[in-house]
């Protein structure tokens, strides 16, 4: 392993990066999401309006998360919308009726899209889409700016309420 990259299936995966488009930044998310089951981070914050552009519906993006997830570990999503999650992401959407002890999904709702960071929070290690409509940012270690986006992304989550139900049974 060089110094400054974590090894993945896929070779080395930077731990500092920048990225431009779609299919980059839906590679610097699988980066993260494995180098959350690497690390097994206790706790992850995912923030989008809708998530439509995650690599959520791929198998071996659920794979880490499965591998990732058991005792003591949190996810927290924050989204404007969760619909086109169930529709484009049903893998994912099943790994969050499987793991749903582990996921608290909110709604922040008195925010505009343009607002609601496009982010990905871990312990160290951070993701920040600061041009959502060109998928254009940066991932990192660099303390600064991963405190910002975790005040940033703490007042989403005060501003938010439950969302998401795993499961949608009626009384």
């Amino acid at each position: 392993m060089r110094v400054g990259c974590m090894l993945s299936h896929e070779g080395a995966f930077p731990l500092e990066g920048r990225f431009e488009g779609p299919s980059e930044f839906a590679q610097a998310l699988r980066g993260g999401i494995q180098l959350a089951r690497a690390q097994q981070w206790k706790h992850m914050v995912w923030c989008d309006v809708d998530f439509v552009n995650w690599p959520l519906r791929e198998k071996a993006v659920v794979e880490a998360l499965h591998e990732w997830a058991g005792a003591g570990r949190t996810l927290t999503l924050l989204a404007k919308r969760y619909q086109q999650v169930t529709l484009l992401h049903p893998r994912f959407v099943q790994w969050r009726v499987t793991w749903s002890h582990l996921v608290d999904a909110r709604v922040v709702k008195h925010l505009d899209d343009a607002e609601l960071p496009s982010a990905f929070l871990g312990p160290q290690w951070y993701l920040h889409r600061r041009d959502p409509v060109r998928s254009v940012g940066v991932w990192g270690q660099e303390p600064r700016s991963r405190v910002e986006l975790k005040e940033t992304l703490d007042e989403c989550f005060r501003q938010s309420s439950p969302g998401f139900p795993a499961s949608t049974l009626g009384l």
